[in-house]
């Protein structure tokens, strides 16, 4: 008989970490599951590690590939779990699950009948738990049977990993992670959103993310890399190309607000550090921002404030110079409205 969860737990170069996250998959209160480790051509002992696993836990088993990234070890582990089983989740092998995690999920599931449950995250540091930014206003309170169309800040929830699926959900969907970029989850879990009939939103925190204090850093971690930048906003084209391409009529609408959140938070995020790049991070901004304003198109960006709309005009234009200077004045002027309310 299937298991009834299936984990997939993508590895590459996580030996320090990895111990930690698969002791606490094997210590979840739900039991019933397997976790399919994915050795994405790793050069470090982490592949030690996973395969002593495996010979104590027969709940956990390991497959190799050469390495191509998270988004192809996540799709390898997806095409080797066992068939049958009723939910699946994805974990990052830096990462802890708490122990109450699956068994809180699948349970609301199984009491909603909602295609997903998507659950809130903390930050993991030495010095220990605090809440995520990235997660705080979509799981500010716990709403059963909702969707995206209700609480529109589901769009920002990008993440594979604070999520339970339905397998028959997940496996209909026909979504699987894009291959040979970073910021790989959005283009799967925001149209997941959209194509679901019900999700469930939790605001218990169910999953612990990593903070790299040291070492390699993570990819979330790597602000100024103009790599990061890129696939960033390709994530977001992929998003929109997918809508595009949905022929139903309400997915105008999903589109439209889809923009609006590229506009007005999405896209921001690389203001703060494009004063702090390098002239190559500065040209990969201006010219793929650039190109995604140009596909959004000038009518969604009437309505923006008088301050996006010039950065945004400066970003068009080419005129760096200008940008970098606007934005180290609202730099300072932010930080010192800080320091006032502090006092």
């Amino acid at each position: 008989m299937a298991p009834r969860l299936s984990l997939v737990v993508p590895i590459y170069n996580v030996e320090r970490y990895l111990g930690e996250c698969l002791d606490s998959i094997a210590a979840q209160t739900f039991e019933d599951f397997e976790c399919v480790m994915v050795d994405d051509g790793s050069t470090d002992d982490g592949p030690a590690i996973a395969k002593d696993h495996a010979e104590r836990d027969r709940r956990f088993r390991l497959v190799r590939q050469e390495n191509q990234g998270l988004g192809a070890a996540r799709n390898t582990g997806w095409r080797h779990l066992t068939p049958g089983t009723e939910y699946l989740a994805f974990v990052d092998s830096d990462d802890i699950v708490p122990p109450h995690a699956y068994q809180l999920m699948i349970s609301t599931l199984g009491d909603t009948g909602s295609d997903f449950a998507a659950g809130n995250a903390l930050r993991l540091r030495t010095t220990g738990l605090t809440p995520s930014h990235a997660h705080r206003r979509p799981f500010r309170e716990t709403r059963l049977g909702t969707h995206v169309s209700e609480l529109p800040a589901l769009v920002t929830d990008r993440t594979a990993w604070n999520k339970v699926y339905r397998r028959s959900f997940f496996d209909a969907a026909g979504l699987l992670y894009p291959e040979g970029i970073l910021y790989e989850d959005a283009p799967v879990s925001v149209p997941h959103h959209f194509l679901a009939e019900r999700v469930d939103v939790l605001a218990d925190p169910i999953y612990h993310w990593r903070v790299r204090e040291d070492g390699d850093l993570s990819i979330t971690q790597k602000k100024t890399d103009p790599r990061g930048l890129v696939d960033r906003v390709r994530s977001m084209e992929l998003v929109r190309e997918w809508l595009l391409a949905r022929p139903e009529p309400a997915f105008a609408e999903h589109l439209r607000a889809y923009d609006r959140n590229c506009l007005v938070e999405e896209i921001p995020m690389f203001f703060w550090t494009v004063p702090d790049g390098d002239h190559a991070y500065r040209t990969a901004y201006q010219q793929h921002v650039s190109r995604l304003l140009h596909a959004i198109g000038p009518e969604a960006q009437a309505g923006l404030s008088p301050q996006l709309r010039l950065k945004y005009g400066l970003t068009t234009a080419g005129r760096m110079h200008r940008f970098v200077a606007l934005q180290r004045l609202h730099r300072a002027v932010r930080r010192t409205r800080q320091a006032v309310g502090r006092r």
